[in-house]
């Protein structure tokens, strides 16, 4: 395995990051890739040193009926700029292995998933701007509810049937609300932080200003008690669309360079209640 020293810090405008690198395991190459995820077992894989990377990245982004075409598109330029930027392939230049193996899903509610670009190595402008492209140019879909809990379980089926040898396994989940089908959210969040998976969170409150429901729902502790977790998770909201690019491109150096914020973007407060997971499902 190729081991180069990680660089001390990585920049990020407007916030101030701690390095923390988590270590796990890799396979030896006398044995194949077969860890357990939601009680079942994985696919075995040959030890290939072509297939390591600093991490397998599922990015589950949000289309449900609430998203509606401006904030669609947003979105994905969102992904697409962040994915293509300096900052981007500076953290990837700069990991332990030098690529990291992503993959670009769609969800809204139950066994409602659309994989936009499969799994996909990048390690450079040119492999990420393959990948960008095919994000750019796929139709935009809209459908009913939200599940968060299915879009969970299957971010866990895309990492578990790759082939890839990710140094950290992440799920980078983005909405516009609570899970409102298929089953408890905090259930599924549980069983995937114990494989060791962490997952981070991108709640979307653009409409808060004007939508006096999501504004009430406080999104944002929402993700921050019932759907991140693992090794250095965070969340970011989103709360301007203005912001939207910025927040994607800060969450995709955090999340590769394996960094966490110093002070948590939405802390607890002793006046707070924690929010009620299950109201919702």
């Amino acid at each position: 395995m190729r081991l180069n020293r990680l660089k001390n810090t990585v920049c990020v405008a407007g916030a101030s990051l701690l390095a923390g690198l988590v270590s796990s395991t890799v396979p030896t190459p006398s044995n194949a890739r077969d860890f357990s995820l939601l009680g079942q077992r994985t696919m075995a894989f040959n030890y290939d040193p072509a297939n390591e990377v600093d991490v397998e990245l599922v990015l589950a982004v949000d289309i449900s009926q609430s998203m509606d075409t401006e904030e669609q598109e947003i979105q994905r330029a969102g992904y697409v700029a962040a994915i293509t930027s300096k900052e981007v392939l500076e953290a990837v230049r700069y990991g332990p292995i030098g690529r990291i193996a992503v993959t670009y899903m769609e969800w809204g509610g139950v066994d409602e998933h659309f994989t936009v670009a499969d799994w996909t190595v990048i390690a450079d402008e040119s492999s990420a701007q393959a990948f960008a492209s095919r994000i750019a140019e796929a139709p935009l879909r809209q459908v009913q509810r939200t599940s968060i809990s299915s879009a969970l379980k299957k971010s866990i089926d895309l990492v578990r049937n790759n082939q890839y040898q990710g140094l950290r396994q992440v799920i980078d989940i983005s909405g516009d609300g609570p899970n409102n089908q298929g089953g408890s959210v905090t259930q599924v969040r549980d069983q995937l932080l114990a494989s060791g998976i962490t997952i981070n969170g991108l709640p979307l409150m653009m409409k808060a200003n004007a939508n006096a429901w999501q504004a009430m729902l406080n999104l944002d502790q929402y993700y921050e008690d019932c759907v991140i977790g693992g090794p250095g998770s965070f969340a970011i909201p989103v709360k301007s669309k203005e912001g939207f690019a910025d927040a994607i491109r800060m969450k995709l150096v955090m999340e590769i360079a394996g960094l966490s914020f110093e002070q948590p973007l939405v802390q607890r407060v002793s006046a707070r209640k924690p929010i009620r997971c299950s109201m919702f499902d």
